[in-house]
């Protein structure tokens, strides 16, 4: 006799809380940027958090017709693979290639802990966003990079003074796909960016 719909029922919840469970370690993934007021720097899972409501917030700048629903699901699962991975800065040079085949294992580990339905679907949500080619996954792009700016734009460039990030560094890495996700934003952030430049928020 197979199982009872009783115990499928609990082992299918098991599997849920043990993958609910792991993402638990996404908030012990430090990033580089610090919280407005805190002395710690923040973590992944309050990263993803942030974005989620980002994009939310910036809705009516959005494309038209875009599925925020899709977009918001995107941004929660984008960075689950840094549990195994840990968090790199996005102004890292060379390595891409490797490090991107390293967070494909991981969130095929950790979306392998779900029910398969529920594993899929997140994981291809995952590719989504990787591959960039969809309107949803060019605007969780652009509020993915835009955040950190915000972020160092309140704090008088606290990770770009930290870790030498020059002005002509950052705009060349987070204008395009701010750009080609959410024009109005970038609009927004390059007087900003230009003005912290001229108050010395930079690196070298």
């Amino acid at each position: 006799m197979g199982d009872s719909p009783v115990t499928l029922h609990a082992e299918g919840i098991q599997r849920i809380i043990g993958f609910i469970l792991e993402l638990d370690k996404l908030k012990g993934v430090t990033r580089k940027v610090k919280p407005l007021g805190l002395s710690r720097y923040e973590n992944s899972a309050e990263h993803s958090w942030q974005l989620a409501m980002l994009a939310l917030s910036l809705s009516h700048h959005a494309p038209s017709g875009i599925d925020l629903d899709r977009v918001v699901r995107m941004l929660l699962v984008h960075d689950v693979g840094e549990i195994d991975t840990g968090d790199t800065m996005a102004f890292v040079e060379g390595g891409w290639k490797e490090r991107k085949a390293a967070e494909l294992a991981a969130v095929e580990r950790i979306f392998g802990l779900l029910p398969a339905p529920h594993g899929e679907r997140f994981l291809a949500l995952w590719k989504e966003f990787e591959q960039g080619e969809t309107a949803e996954a060019r605007y969780a792009h652009a509020v993915d990079r835009a955040m950190p700016v915000l972020l160092n734009l309140a704090n008088e460039g606290q990770s770009w003074r930290e870790n030498g990030i020059s002005h002509e560094r950052v705009v060349a890495r987070i204008a395009p796909p701010i750009k080609a996700g959410c024009p109005a934003l970038w609009e927004y952030l390059e007087g900003r960016l230009t003005e912290a430049r001229q108050r010395g928020w930079f690196g070298a």
